[in-house]
């Protein structure tokens, strides 16, 4: 089946501006036009909501405290930045097609983003631990914020990369629902929902924030055994964290 053909922009999306004061024309938009399926087919997925995230984790990684990061202070900034530059490069503005080696250069940004948010994390749990370390309740806070966070974008974009094998084969391959890591409640509104309908980095984004606070699948649910098992190491990461910054600045306080 050839991937429907694309609109002009007018066509293809109605301002902002029209969507606050005149839903009622944008819904019935909405209505005739192209299935959100059928949009990323044709443009593919936008990069920008990834590459966010991954300029998001540069700045949360450089604000932390010499104490957690020590020597990747300007070690991952500077060598993220340089590979999400690539990405860019490479991408452009959307995923509209499947490069192998920008696939490999995404992979290995993740990778570097986790090892350098699990040596700042060992770090800040050592002290906690010997009760060193981070004296001001709201720096420890902070600290501790921003490594959560970096694991939340970590979780996401790996979620993002493996569901059905990722951004560009998800759009642009046949759906085959044996091969779904996660379901999202879009799948499940009636029947023609799994047609119409596919996850962005958006959702796999809160898929991993609320699988981070309530320390368990809410709304979105695994369906693979490496889901399952990816989602339950997030959240042991998280209550893990959580508990040990907020027991030690309580401690503090006293």
């Amino acid at each position: 089946m050839e991937p429907p053909k694309r609109e002009t922009k007018s066509g293809r999306h109605l301002g902002f501006w029209v969507r606050l004061l005149d839903p009622t024309r944008y819904l019935r938009h909405v209505g005739r036009g192209m299935t959100r399926l059928e949009r990323l087919a044709a443009e593919g997925e936008s990069f920008l909501g990834a590459a966010t995230a991954i300029g998001l984790t540069i700045a949360l990684q450089y604000s932390l405290p010499n104490r957690v990061t020590q020597y990747q202070r300007w070690i991952f900034p500077v060598v993220a930045a340089v590979l999400l530059l690539a990405l860019l490069i490479g991408h452009g503005a959307r995923i509209d097609r499947s490069k192998p080696w920008l696939r490999g250069l995404t992979l290995f940004t993740v990778v570097l983003m986790a090892l350098a948010n699990a040596i700042a994390a060992g770090r800040l749990v050592r002290d906690l631990l010997q009760g060193e370390g981070i004296r001001k309740p709201g720096v420890l806070l902070l600290t501790g914020g921003a490594i959560w966070l970096t694991n939340v974008i970590v979780f996401a974009l790996v979620y993002w990369l493996f569901d059905r094998g990722g951004p560009a084969a998800r759009h642009l391959l046949p759906r085959d629902p044996t091969t779904m890591a996660f379901l999202f409640p879009q799948h499940t509104l009636d029947d023609g929902g799994l047609e119409k309908w596919e996850p962005v980095f958006f959702d796999y984004f809160y898929t991993s924030f609320t699988n981070a606070t309530a320390f368990s699948p809410t709304d979105v649910m695994p369906l693979t055994r490496w889901a399952k098992f990816a989602m339950m190491i997030e959240s042991a990461l998280s209550l893990m964290l959580a508990v040990l910054v907020v027991a030690r600045a309580v401690n503090i306080l006293k």
